[in-house]
């Protein structure tokens, strides 16, 4: 795929430490742009709502708790309308991709960015790019209309199609400057948005008037700079059904114990919320904390404990949690086309070591239920939350690719919508620091209400 960071990032300093992470703009390389007033001040939906416009030096705070020398730190801009664009309505071309894994609320964000374009702007050229990246020049495109989205949000996946991988940046290039394509919404995670800063960076590079706006799609909520992912709702939501029936199962047998696995590579959000959300959950396993099996404090001690005290127990486990325990032979060392590391099953893996344990060893009959519920969470259709955040969020990405601004992703940071240029997403993305800090506040809520749980998770 290459690299990007060709463009130096725009950073604006202030009094008492002020620091403005800023996003790139259509004029930074192309000067002589021309500036137009946003139609939006004669759009009678718009015209009674006071001072709708978002001012120029509106930014919003990365950090909110501070103390009262600390200085005022990193903030970013603020979304939402600007009163000058840099786009006639006529003249919009826009496109939209989807790529990587499914996620609840794909169509949502599909459905509201061609309709923010259409109802808002007056801007009716908009195209889908089937088959994620690799449909730039490879497959078909789609018309995209406000009546042939109009009931997609109420379908799960994508009506465009995804894909892993297939990012040729010239071919992708090519196909935008030769369609005539000068706004691109691209909406995926974050091996995505690597791909759409690459591409942003290349169509700098050949002095195209051509907006790359990155909405933020990973159902794991692992992007630490924003407050949530689109779809995580959702999943938080579908997983009580998969804990219930675990729960069900393991209190109708004797020494019965539900399993359930959930998405989480790098982070442990989807089974930590969960987990707060069920009550029924007896150990939650997640990557931030780290835990063993065997000997005084491991899990097998706690579970044995658990059995004896209540007859059967649930265990949610995030599907990174527990990797480094899963033996040398087991780590293929593979990545899938999107650069993800390819993940051992810890649940069965983990399902396997108890059973094992138990027979063997305690020679102890238990009853262990495994569930596997991933892919059903993912191809469900977004609940009336995540829809909502949908619609802010595409709404957002649209006003800010007809203020001219590029190169940026867009997404709420302590509550306002922000724009967040793609070198600082992707440098804490990259990071893959813990995102949640061990003890925080939610999960010393998990060890407050389940005070067995200490012993070996903590």
């Amino acid at each position: 795929m290459g690299t990007s960071s060709n463009s130096l990032p725009k950073i604006v300093t202030g009094d008492a430490g002020y620091v403005l992470e800023d996003v790139p703009h259509l004029t930074d390389y192309i000067p002589d742009l021309t500036a137009y007033p946003n139609p939006l001040q004669d759009n009678p939906a718009y015209s009674v709502v006071k001072q709708y416009f978002v001012n120029i030096d509106d930014t919003v705070a990365q950090k909110i708790v501070v103390q009262k020398s600390s200085p005022r730190g990193t903030h970013f801009r603020r979304a939402g309308p600007r009163q000058k664009v840099y786009f006639e309505p006529d003249e919009v071309h826009a496109c939209i991709v989807t790529c990587g894994g499914l996620c609840p609320g794909l169509n949502t964000v599909i459905r509201e960015i061609v309709c923010g374009l259409y109802h808002m702007y007056d801007a009716k050229r908009v195209l889908g790019i089937e088959g994620g990246y690799r449909g730039f020049y490879s497959r078909n495109t789609i018309n995209l209309t406000p009546r042939f989205v109009n009931d997609i949000h109420k379908r799960g996946g994508t009506i465009l199609g995804t894909s892993r991988g297939g990012h040729d940046t010239t071919k992708i290039v090519d196909s935008i400057q030769d369609r005539g394509i000068n706004q691109v919404y691209i909406i995926g995670g974050d091996g995505t948005q690597r791909g759409a800063s690459i591409i942003y960076e290349e169509i700098r590079r050949r002095g195209l008037k051509v907006a790359v706006v990155g909405i933020p799609k990973t159902i794991d909520n692992d992007i630490p700079v924003i407050d949530r992912s689109f779809g995580f709702d959702t999943a938080v939501e579908e997983a009580q059904r998969a804990i219930n029936a675990a729960h069900v199962e393991s209190e109708c047998f004797e020494n019965g114990i539900g399993l359930v696995k959930l998405m989480g590579r790098y982070s442990g959000f989807i089974a930590m919320y969960a987990t707060l959300a069920s009550r029924d959950v007896d150990c939650c396993l997640i990557p931030e904390s780290p835990f063993y099996l065997e000997g005084a404090g491991g899990l097998f001690e706690y579970i044995e404990k658990r059995l004896k005290e209540n007859g059967h127990m649930v265990i949610v486990i995030a599907e990174g949690a527990g990797q480094e325990l899963l033996s040398e032979t087991l780590h293929s060392g593979h990545q899938d086309p999107s650069g993800n590391k390819l993940l051992k099953d810890v649940g069965l893996w983990i399902s396997e070591r108890i059973k094992d344990h138990f027979s063997r060893q305690k020679k102890m009959i238990i009853n262990l239920k495994y569930i596997d519920p991933t892919y059903m969470i993912r191809a469900i259709r977004s609940n009336a939350s995540d829809n909502v955040y949908c619609t802010l969020l595409a709404q957002s990405a649209v006003h800010g690719a007809m203020a001219g601004y590029t190169g940026f992703t867009v997404g709420p940071v302590n509550g306002r919508h922000s724009y967040i240029p793609f070198n600082v997403s992707q440098s804490l993305t990259l990071t893959r620091v813990s995102y949640f800090y061990i003890p925080s506040t939610r999960w010393i809520s998990i060890l407050t209400i389940w005070k067995n749980l200490t012993h070996f998770t903590y």
